[in-house]
């Protein structure tokens, strides 16, 4: 029997409210938080017992519109704002319960922080902000500026080193928040809103750039988006936020498919499904009685990518997986159905 990992993040029935009475009121409601009441009496709920667990190299993206409580829940996971009730666990650690000192230390060694405003120092080249954050925890100039020109090269800002953020663009300023907060080598990534101030082309590119630095650093990710497309574009797995409340976490795939409330509903019918769904989750058990086509899919592949090939094959074609075994069948009248619904797929049997 396999043991399970011990998560990097644990939230357990974490409740974050604002105002005078907030923990009287908690304690009286017995856990039990009515939004609407506690704002009759002055207090404002900001998480309203949040529990769920990230674990290694997972990318969680936490989506809701503004006021649904997703910017205050990592700030009380990275504890710039303390909760008002429940436990906050890294690496088994309590975090609810350490000293300023301690906290010092998680954040220095294990945490890396990237916010809207990218917060770059005027005065300082780009090579200097990068390093700015190492010299701090005390490294040498020399050891300091030698990482940051990794940095540099890592989010593709080579030959841009030297130049002041008055010189760079949105996206390069933002880019350069992003290899700063990667300098210190943290083992949790907290970005919140990274690229809502970017027009939408660059924003497309930073998205592409940060599942380019995913795959090759594995973080453990908290990402805050209030976009549902940016969220099921880069998450491994959704929790969508309604006030203070998790109202489904899941994958992106099943979200769309399975929306569990009809708020979450709401968000996933406007979804182009073919963009967002794999292979895998459409996919037909294997049946050793059907004659395949000579063309094959990755299980991992996004059904758009193919679904045209697909389409003119006459015969089921094999799903594989990344060592080229068969795992499944794709058939085109489920692809017609992902494509344009029921009636369809329907027709497409008639």
């Amino acid at each position: 029997m396999s043991v399970q990992e011990q998560p990097v993040i644990k939230c357990d029935s974490v409740y974050k409210i604002f105002g005078e009475n907030a923990d009287k009121m908690l304690k009286l409601a017995g856990g039990n938080v009515d939004a609407q009441e506690f704002q009759n009496a002055g207090c404002v709920v900001g998480v309203n017992n949040a529990s769920f667990e990230v674990h290694k190299g997972e990318m969680l993206v936490v989506m809701g519109l503004s006021g649904s409580g997703k910017s205050t829940l990592l700030r009380c996971i990275s504890r710039l704002t303390d909760a008002t009730a429940g436990n906050i666990y890294i690496d088994g650690e309590d975090v609810t319960k350490m000293n300023d000192k301690e906290l010092i230390e998680l954040r220095r060694n294990k945490m890396g922080m990237v916010f809207q405003s990218f917060a770059l120092l005027p005065h300082k080249t780009v090579l200097e902000n990068i390093a700015f954050p190492l010299q701090v925890k005390g490294n040498t100039l020399k050891d300091s500026m030698n990482r940051a020109m990794d940095m540099v090269e890592l989010v593709g800002l080579t030959g841009r080193e030297n130049y002041f953020p008055r010189e760079l663009s949105g996206g390069q300023q933002q880019r350069v928040g992003i290899a700063r907060s990667l300098a210190v080598e943290p083992d949790i990534w907290f970005l919140d809103e990274p690229f809502s101030a970017l027009d939408p082309l660059i924003r497309k590119e930073m998205q592409d750039e940060f599942l380019r630095l995913q795959a090759v650093l594995n973080k453990t990710i908290l990402f805050v988006t209030h976009d549902f497309d940016e969220a099921i574009r880069l998450a491994d797995r959704v929790a969508i936020m309604k006030d203070g409340i998790i109202e489904q976490i899941d994958t992106p795939a099943n979200i769309v498919l399975n929306p569990a409330t009809d708020y979450v509903r709401k968000f996933t019918e406007e979804v182009p499904r073919e963009k967002v769904l794999k292979i895998i989750s459409v996919m037909d058990p294997v049946d050793g009685g059907i004659e395949l086509s000579d063309f094959k899919v990755s299980q991992d592949a996004i059904i758009e990518t193919v679904a045209e090939r697909v389409l003119s094959e006459e015969k089921a074609v094999a799903v594989v997986d990344a060592d080229d075994k068969v795992v499944g069948l794709l058939h085109r009248a489920k692809v017609i159905h992902v494509l344009f619904g029921e009636n369809a797929s329907l027709e497409s049997k008639s």
